[in-house]
C-alpha cells in the first residue's frame, strides 16, 4: 500500500495522552524532517479536553500540524463512559483514516484510544506499526490491550530483548520486531533541561531541600477503588514534613477524576508545601524528575525515565507489576507504613550511593531514528499478510 512512485510515504502517528506523546516526540522530529516521508499526526483522548489540560496546544506549539482531531471522551470516566468513549473513537478514527488515506499508522502503548485506532486502521487494510508492545503491567487493562495491538499490528519496536522475545511468543514474526529501546530516553539525550529556578517560576512553586515528585494512577483492574491507596500515600507522605510534593495528576482511566480530586484537596491544605499540575510536558517534566530525590506513585516513568535519570522510584502496588525494573526502584504495597519503609529506603544515604551506577534497562536513547529508517524501508506489499510464527511445530 504505497504512494505513487516518487511520492513520500505517508506516516499516521496517532497520539491520546501528555505520556505517549512525550514518547513519540523524537520520532515525530524524525518523520517531519524526512523528504521521503509525510508526517500525518492525528490528536485524540486527554489532548482535547479542557479537564487535562487541552495538551494539543503544547503539540501545535511544538511545530506539529496535527492533521485531525478525533474527540472521543466523555465526561464519565465509569466503565460504561470508557467503553463509549472507545465506541466513538473507532467511528472517528475510521473517518480520520478514510480521509487522510495513510500507508501506515504508528501506535505506542496500550491505551484504550489505541484499541479504537488499530480496530479502524484494521478494516481499512491499513498496516500498523506498534512501539512498546511485550510488556506487562498486570494491574490493568492495558496489559490486555496491549498484547491485542500488538495482534492487530504488522511491525513491532519493542524497548527489551525479553519484550521482543514476548511479542514472537504471541506468533509475530521475527523479522518484523525491532528491539531499538524506549524512544521516551531520547530526550535526556537530546532535550535542554529547565533550569531550577524556571521551573519554580513555571509551577508558581518553591522547591525545597528535599523533593518527591508523586504521581498515582488507577488500577483498573482492581477490585477496590483507589482511595484507601491515595489515603496511604497521603499519611505516609506526611511523615516526611520536610519533603515537597510535587504531583502530577492522574489520566482518564476509570476513577482518575477522583484520584484528581483526592490530590487536589491534598494540595490545598498546604500549597507553600505540595503543588497538583495536570501536565508539565515532557522537558520540564524530566527536568524535575532530574532535581527530585525520589520519584513515588505507580508512573511507568518511575521504571522507564527515572532509572535513565539515576533517580531513586518507589513504586507502589500493582499498577506496573511485570515490568523489567532496574535496581534504582524498590517495590512496595498501599500501605502507609510499606510506602513509608520504601521512601525512607529510598532517601537513605546507602541506597543515593548506589543510583549513579544504575543501568537503564530500556535501551541508550537512540531509537527514535532507527524507527523512522525501518518505518521509511520497510517494503509494506503485502505486509498485511501476517503468517503466525509458531515457537514449536508438532
Amino acid at each position: 500500500m504505497e504512494n505513487g512512485k516518487g511520492s513520500p510515504r505517508k506516516i499516521c502517528v496517532v497520539t491520546g495522552t501528555r505520556a505517549d506523546y512525550g514518547h513519540l516526540y523524537w520520532l515525530l522530529k524524525e518523520i517531519q524532517g524526512d523528504t521521503a516521508l509525510q508526517l500525518q499526526l492525528v490528536v485524540t483522548g486527554m489532548h482535547l479536553s479542557p479537564e487535562f489540560g487541552l495538551t494539543y496546544k503544547v503539540i501545535e506549539q511544538d511545530g506539529f500540524p496535527i492533521s485531525e482531531k478525533v474527540e472521543m471522551l466523555l465526561s464519565s470516566d465509569t466503565p460504561v463512559g470508557i467503553t463509549k468513549s472507545i465506541g466513538l473513537a473507532t467511528v472517528g478514527f475510521a473517518d480520520a483514516f478514510s480521509r487522510l488515506k495513510p500507508d501506515l499508522v504508528v501506535l505506542l502503548g496500550d491505551r484504550y484510544e489505541l484499541l479504537a485506532a488499530s480496530q479502524a486502521a484494521l478494516i481499512a487494510r491499513i498496516p500498523i506499526a506498534h512501539l512498546c508492545g511485550g510488556e506487562a503491567t498486570e494491574g490493568v487493562i492495558d496489559e490486555a490491550i496491549r498484547h491485542s495491538v500488538t495482534k492487530l499490528s504488522h511491525l513491532h519496536f519493542v524497548s527489551a530483548e525479553k519484550y521482543r522475545q514476548r511479542v514472537i511468543q504471541l506468533g509475530e514474526q521475527p523479522d518484523r520486531v525491532f528491539n531499538f529501546g524506549d524512544p521516551g530516553l531520547d530526550h535526556i539525550g537530546q532535550m535542554k533541561f529547565v533550569p531550577r529556578d524556571e521551573l519554580e517560576r513555571s509551577m508558581d512553586f518553591k522547591l525545597g531541600a528535599q523533593n518527591f515528585l508523586v504521581t498515582y494512577h488507577p488500577v483498573t483492574l482492581s477490585a477496590a477503588g483507589p482511595e484507601a491507596a491515595v489515603k496511604a500515600l497521603f499519611a505516609a507522605i506526611d511523615r516526611f514534613p520536610q519533603a515537597k510534593i510535587i504531583f502530577t495528576k492522574s489520566n482518564s482511566d476509570t476513577d482518575g477524576r477522583l484520584i484528581n480530586q483526592l490530590v487536589d484537596a491534598y494540595a490545598a491544605k498546604d500549597s507553600q508545601r505540595s503543588v497538583a499540575v495536570m501536565s508539565l510536558g515532557q522537558a520540564r517534566y524530566l527536568s524535575l524528575m532530574k532535581l527530585v530525590d525520589v520519584v513515588i506513585g505507580n508512573s511507568s516513568s518511575g521504571i522507564i525515565e527515572a532509572p535513565a535519570l539515576k533517580r531513586a522510584t518507589v513504586n507502589i502496588g500493582d499498577r506496573q507489576r511485570g515490568r523489567l525494573q532496574a535496581t534504582s526502584v524498590i517495590q512496595c504495597k498501599e500501605s502507609v507504613e510499606a510506602i513509608s519503609q520504601a521512601v525512607t529506603k529510598a532517601l537513605s544515604s546507602e541506597f543515593q550511593a548506589t543510583l549513579p551506577t544504575v543501568q537503564s534497562l530500556y535501551g541508550a536513547g537512540t531509537a527514535s531514528v532507527k524507527i523512522k529508517d525501518v518505518l521509511k524501508t520497510t517494503n509494506l506489499v503485502g505486509i498485511l499478510m501476517k503468517t503466525f510464527h509458531d515457537l514449536i511445530i508438532s
